[in-house]
């Protein structure tokens, strides 16, 4: 009886260990652009975005730590950062306006309540 509890622990910690493998990240056609989501170790989404068929970043690209929290936003257009970029840092939101792919502006917003904010 003792074996078949021993041999039962073994095979379910290696079933558990085979199925965290990490997850490939993955970069789909989408029309004119690739759709790309990479993944930290954990299995979690690190980053989606798209890039253009010559390989340039392109439209809004989301990044996320590594339990899941997004920690910024940012557009691309043909690899030029563009547009207004959106950085979180615990209660702190950094508002970044990119012109000519150089930093113009840069605004810091102290978030003290807990309302989802979405851009």
């Amino acid at each position: 009886m003792k074996k078949l509890v021993l041999v039962c622990a073994v095979l379910f910690s290696v079933a558990v260990s085979m199925a965290q493998e990490n997850k490939q990240d993955e970069f789909v056609k989408e029309g004119d652009l690739i759709k790309a989501t990479m993944y930290h170790e954990n299995g979690l989404v690190a980053q989606t975005g798209f890039y253009t068929l010559d390989n340039k970043l392109q439209g809004e690209w989301t990044s996320y730590d590594a339990e899941g929290n997004k920690t910024a936003v940012a557009h691309y257009n043909n690899g030029n950062k563009v547009g207004t970029w959106y950085f979180y840092q615990g209660n702190e939101l950094k508002e970044v306006n990119y012109s000519n792919s150089k930093i113009a502006k840069v605004t810091s917003f102290q978030v003290t309540d807990t309302r989802v904010v979405t851009y």
